[in-house]
C-alpha cells in the first residue's frame, strides 16, 4: 500500500501560517505497524515527526500528516489491554458521571473509543453508550463486548447522523484522540453538534508542560499531531462555539490535560483551575518559541549521552535488548541514537511475538527469552511502564542484568538499584 502523507503549511488551532520548527528529528515508521519478514520491515517508509509552534497562538503541534485510513489500518493498541488504563477510565467515568449528572437514559458518546473501556463503565449504569472508532480491530472488539461502536473517523456527516438518530449527548468524550486529528477544528464543530445543551465534553491529551519536564520525547510520533497547552486551546474551542470551564493535570503517561468543556454560553463558571494553568503556562513560557528550542538542546543531549553508551556496550561485545514492542519503540531508537544497537525485543502481546519492529527489523520475541538469553542491557523502550517492568523482573536483574531507562535522564538499573554510568 502506498502511503499518503501530506504537510500542513498552517496552524492546526488559528490557521496562521507562521509556524516554525522548534524541535528537529529523525523521520520514523509508523509505530503500529509489524511485519513477519525483517527485509520488509527494513524498508519500511519513515515520515517526519519535526516538531512546530504556531507564533500566533502558541500551539505545539506536527505538521506532517500521515493518511489516517494507513495510519489506522494496523493498529494494535487495545485500551483494556494497557495496564493501568482500565482502572483509570473507571476512575474517569465516575469524575465524568459526577460532573455532567445525565438523567436515566441519557447518551454518552466516547470519539476514539477503541476497544470500548471507557464507556463500559457508563453502560453498566444504565445509560446509552456509542462509540467512534476508525482502527477496526479494536471497534470489533468494542463490538463484541457489546458496546456499540461506529467503524469511521468522527466527521461532521456522521455527527449529524448520530444526532438526528441517537439525539444529542449529555456526555461526549475523547480520551487520548485530542491530540490526533488533524482537523481540530471539524472535531470541535462535532462535539457542538452531538452536544445537548446542558452536556459536557471531557477531554485527555498529553500536556506540553509534562512533556518537557520529562522530557517525554517517547510521545511525539505520527499519531500525535498536537501537544496541547492550555491558552492556545481555550482560544481555540470559544472560536468553535466551546467553553473550556476546566483543566487539570493528571499522572496517567507521565503527565495529561484532562480538560472539561461546555457549550459557550453554558451555566457551569470557569472553575479556578482553568486560570492556575494559564498562570502557570504564563510563568513557564510555553508559548515562547526559545522554550521549546531548548526543549530540543535537552534532546540532542540526551541523544548523543544515549547513542554514546550503545557504542560503547557493542564495542565490548555486550549484548542489548529492547523491553516492551511499544508505540514509543520505533521514536526511541530513531530519536535516541539506538538505531543498529538493539538485538531483539521481548514483548507478549500475540500480535507483535514472531513478527518484526518496522524500520530496524527487529524481532520481537516472548519475555521469557529475557531470563533465557540474558542480555547484558535491556531498554525499556516501553517506557510509561518501565518502574513496573523493573519491579516484576528482579530475577533477571539477581542473576546480573541491567535495565536502562532512557527517560528524563538515561539511568542504568542493577540489582542494588541505579549503577554510576
Amino acid at each position: 500500500m502506498t502511503v499518503k502523507a501530506t504537510r500542513r503549511t498552517t496552524c492546526r488551532l488559528c490557521d496562521s501560517p507562521k509556524v516554525e520548527r522548534v524541535v528537529e528529528l529523525a523521520p520514523i515508521p509508523l509505530s503500529e505497524n509489524y511485519t513477519t519478514d525483517p527485509e520488509t520491515a527494513k524498508q519500511a517508509e519513515r515520515f517526519p515527526v519535526d516538531v512546530y509552534m504556531c507564533a500566533e497562538c502558541g500551539h505545539v503541534q506536527q505538521l506532517d500528516v500521515i493518511d489516517p485510513e494507513y495510519l489506522w489500518a494496523s493498529y494494535t493498541y487495545y485500551s483494556g489491554e494497557a495496564k493501568g488504563m482500565p482502572e483509570h477510565f473507571r476512575q474517569m467515568a465516575e469524575r465524568m458521571l459526577a460532573a455532567a449528572a445525565p438523567p436515566p437514559g441519557s447518551l454518552v458518546i466516547d470519539i476514539g473509543s477503541n476497544d470500548g473501556s471507557l464507556l463500559k463503565p457508563f453502560k453498566e449504569r444504565g445509560l446509552r453508550v456509542l462509540g467512534v472508532d476508525p482502527a477496526k480491530a479494536a471497534a470489533e472488539r468494542a463490538i463484541a463486548a457489546g458496546v456499540p461502536t461506529e467503524i469511521a473517523l468522527m466527521s461532521l456527516p456522521l455527527a449529524e447522523r448520530i444526532r438526528a438518530v441517537h439525539g444529542p449527548a449529555q456526555i461526549v468524550s475523547a480520551f487520548n484522540v485530542f491530540a490526533h486529528a488533524d482537523d481540530l477544528g471539524a472535531m470541535a464543530d462535532c462535539v457542538r453538534i452531538l452536544l445537548a445543551p446542558d452536556g459536557l465534553f471531557f477531554f485527555e491529551a498529553q500536556y506540553l508542560a509534562d512533556i518537557i519536564d520529562g522530557v517525554l520525547i517517547a510521545t511525539i510520533f505520527h499519531e500525535h499531531m498536537s501537544h496541547h497547552s492550555v491558552a492556545p486551546l481555550a482560544r481555540f474551542l470559544d472560536r468553535h462555539g466551546l467553553e473550556l470551564i476546566a483543566a487539570e493535570r493528571a499522572t496517567i503517561q507521565h503527565g495529561s490535560l484532562i480538560g472539561t468543556v461546555q457549550l459557550k454560553g453554558g451555566l457551569r463558571p470557569v472553575e479556578r483551575s482553568v486560570h492556575d494553568l494559564l498562570a502557570l503556562e504564563a510563568e513557564r513560557g510555553l508559548a515562547r518559541l526559545e522554550t521549546l528550542r531548548g526543549f530540543d538542546a535537552t534532546v540532542k543531549r540526551l541523544r548523543a549521552r544515549t547513542a554514546g553508551l550503545a557504542a560503547q556496550w557493542r564495542g565490548q561485545g555486550r549484548t542489548i535488548a529492547g523491553y516492551g514492542a511499544a508505540r514509543s519503540g520505533p521514536t526511541l531508537i530513531a530519536q535516541l541514537g539506538l538505531a543498529g544497537a538493539i538485538d531483539y525485543i521481548v514483548d507478549d502481546h500475540p500480535e507483535k511475538v514472531g513478527r518484526y519492529q518496522s524500520g530496524e527489523g527487529i524481532p520481537i520475541l516472548p519475555t521469557a527469552e529475557l531470563l533465557r538469553r540474558m542480555p547484558d542491557y535491556t531498554v525499556i523502550l516501553a517506557w510509561v511502564h518501565a518502574q513496573k517492568i523493573i519491579e516484576s523482573n528482579r530475577a533477571y536483574l539477581d542473576r546480573g542484568g541491567h535495565f536502562v531507562v532512557l527517560c528524563p535522564e538515561t539511568r542504568i538499573v542493577g540489582k542494588d538499584g541505579d549503577v554510576p554510568i
